[in-house]
């Protein structure tokens, strides 16, 4: 690896040539490696039925389900296409499935998922007509279970500036570590995202519920390419990672911000009552 170095009044002035390799030494605890069950992000563990393994203690729980449910899988919302170019993040919708189950406060179908939809259906339709399954398989119709409510996840915005952490990391001295690390410390940027969650009960149309959540993050990535130092070649694309997923793992935090509230407030549920009965006029009635 090429260095350059000049001298200016006695001081010492790296060139930028030399930055992956400073900054990798000041990530030396970044290096690539597999250890399972680490990740300690906002959504953990497992669940089966009613039963959660692992999941983060702040998450919302209920004794017993409210109702069944449908997931939008967002891929038709005008926010998927951008969110997605601009995160990486392919989905959303299992990890919003897997918060749900773990709160035991709905019952989890596969409607609002159209993919998966379309292959269930098809698998079903083939078990049924093909002629190929054992007497007993219990394929004829009306297995399925019907969902009460509809669950649509929304992203306001991710990733948006809310400033920047100057200095820290050991400022500049100490040679290559100190610089790259004093670099670093004034690169760093942090960002928020904000989604919402709506509820609507889906024989009447009805929203039922609906809940705002938000999480902040640090952006090393982006900071460093606004910098110069794009994450592309020459020994510094390991650092790509930073660029794609803090703005994922904060669309997730908020997401269970959200819902964490929205069970909140479903939970002291209390109906509207429209006087005469809703959707017969209201009582803002116009002139007529």
């Amino acid at each position: 690896m090429n260095k350059t170095v000049t001298r200016q009044g006695g001081a010492v002035r790296w060139g930028l040539a030399a930055l992956p390799v400073a900054l990798g030494l000041a990530l030396g605890g970044c290096t690539p490696g597999v250890t399972q069950g680490t990740a300690g992000g906002a959504v953990t563990g497992a669940a089966g039925g009613g039963a959660s393994v692992g999941a983060q203690d702040s998450l919302q729980r209920c004794s017993e389900p409210l109702g069944t449910l449908a997931v939008d899988d967002g891929r038709q919302q005008a926010w998927w296409g951008p969110f997605t170019q601009a995160t990486r993040v392919t989905t959303i919708e299992p990890m919003v499935r897997l918060v749900v189950q773990q709160s035991n406060c709905f019952v989890i179908t596969s409607l609002g998922n159209e993919r998966m939809e379309d292959r269930i259906g098809r698998i079903t339709q083939f078990q049924r007509n093909s002629g190929e399954f054992r007497a007993g398989s219990n394929q004829q119709r009306g297995q399925r279970v019907a969902a009460d409510y509809f669950l649509e996840p929304a992203i306001l915005f991710a990733g948006a500036p809310t400033g920047g952490i100057g200095g820290g990391l050991g400022g500049f001295g100490g040679g290559w570590g100190g610089l790259a690390a004093g670099m670093i410390g004034a690169a760093m940027r942090t960002s928020a995202t904000t989604v919402t969650m709506s509820l609507f009960d889906i024989r009447s149309g009805v929203q039922i519920g609906a809940s705002e959540g938000s999480s902040t993050t640090t952006d090393l990535g982006a900071s460093l390419a606004g910098l110069g130092l794009g994450t592309g070649g020459g020994g510094f694309g390991g650092l790509s990672a930073y660029q794609q997923t803090p703005q994922g793992q904060s669309t997730v935090a908020a997401f269970v911000d959200a819902y964490n509230k929205l069970v909140v407030a479903v939970r002291n549920y209390r109906a509207q009552e429209v006087r005469g009965g809703a959707g017969t006029g209201g009582l803002l009635r116009a002139p007529r």
